[in-house]
């Protein structure tokens, strides 16, 4: 990148002459191969969401969340109301695409027109979700509405600073890694450390190369299983 000095000699950013606000993310679903992202509804998803959790052998997943797994599909339900109401977050659920089975959640938040800053998070994927083709495409499809349908600058991830599996889900997709925020937060009376990452505008093409050549039916073989791994497909040339 150039670099430009301003009237007095010191260092400015590009200029964005044309840049404007950037639309809010809509309430619209999105469409894949392998599963369907959708506005959250409580009503229709509540039940399935909650049998989805009940089903993992433990509540590990939940060590990381601001809130515990509910008692009861009732309190759950409760639950997905406020949320499916919320603004910011804008929760949806990624349903498997073949049998409209709820597989997990996602939200965009911290939604910020005015400078094209959005984040993925509050992701919380069941069992059947977790290291399936559904989870990378979900990732995908809403990295691409963010970027290509909404012209937004910057996509975010952020997690507990010691939640492994996040942090190497977030390198996976192709995020960089920008460093710990200390003493972030309180979150469950315990004292959290926050991991950042991004994505960039500049970035994008490369990273939907990646998906779009990992995604490909190619590229799995007759079990399902992946030929060849996301990063390596990122790290080819266009």
């Amino acid at each position: 990148m150039s670099q430009r000095l301003n009237a007095f000699g010191q260092p400015i950013g590009p200029a964005l002459p044309d840049w404007t606000p950037r639309p809010r993310p809509p309430r619209a679903p999105l469409e894949g191969h392998f599963c369907r992202v959708v506005p959250l509804d409580a009503e229709a998803h509540a039940a399935g969401l909650f049998a989805t959790y009940s089903a993992a052998p433990d509540r590990r997943n939940w060590t990381y969340l601001p809130d515990e797994m509910p008692e009861s599909d009732a309190e759950f339900r409760a639950r997905l109301e406020a949320r499916a109401a919320s603004e910011d977050p804008l929760f949806y659920t990624i349903l498997d695409r073949a049998s409209g089975v709820p597989l997990g959640i996602a939200s965009y938040l911290r939604i910020d027109p005015g400078n094209g800053v959005i984040e993925v998070g509050h992701l919380h994927f069941g069992p059947r979700l977790q290291r399936a083709p559904a989870a990378t495409e979900a990732m995908a499809l809403m990295m691409a509405r963010a970027f290509d349908e909404l012209g937004y600058r910057r996509y975010e991830w952020k997690c507990d600073s010691l939640n492994a599996p996040s942090r190497a889900a977030a390198l996976r997709y192709g995020f960089t890694f920008e460093g710990i925020f200390r003493n972030a937060t309180v979150v469950k009376g315990r004292s959290r450390d926050t991991a950042w990452f991004s994505i960039t505008d500049a970035d994008w093409p490369r990273v939907r190369a990646g998906f779009k050549a990992w995604l490909d039916p190619a590229n799995f073989d007759g079990e399902g299983r992946q030929r060849r791994g996301l990063a390596a497909l990122r790290a080819e040339p266009n």
